[in-house]
């Protein structure tokens, strides 16, 4: 596996990892964030095993999805995450403070989200003759 790969699936699955320790401290809007990063690293992560070559400079998870040929289901999980890069971060792109626009329930469904597409991901890297 390309060391590239490798370094973002590690730091994928830690941001995994605290997305979900950031709900039970409830930091929801981190939750947020980090399920989406996760699922950004697992992602860039595919398009150099699989393209051979570095991902597009871009947090668009569909862009990132599309070019990847991922399943409807899933480029719908991604669309439902993609916000999260900012909305969860920055009062301006939220339209208000982001940590009060998030809760328990939205939390662990993006966490859940992020899962389902990861999961996904680690299914094709294992059945893929150039991983």
């Amino acid at each position: 596996m390309r060391i590239e790969a490798e370094r973002l699936i590690r730091q994928g699955e830690r941001d995994l990892l605290n997305a979900a320790k950031n709900v039970e401290i409830e930091a929801y809007e981190v939750a947020a964030f980090l399920s989406e990063q996760a699922v950004e690293k697992f992602l860039k992560a595919a398009w150099i095993l699989w393209k051979a070559e570095l991902p597009p400079h871009t947090h668009y998870l569909l862009e990132l999805g599309r070019g990847l040929q991922m399943p409807e289901q899933l480029l719908r999980r991604l669309a439902f995450l993609n916000p999260d890069y900012t909305v969860s971060r920055y009062p301006d792109a939220a339209n208000g403070v982001p940590f009060e626009l998030y809760d328990r329930p939205t939390a662990l469904a993006k966490l859940a989200a992020a899962r389902e597409v990861i999961e996904w991901v680690r299914s094709e890297i294992r059945s893929s003759p150039n991983s």
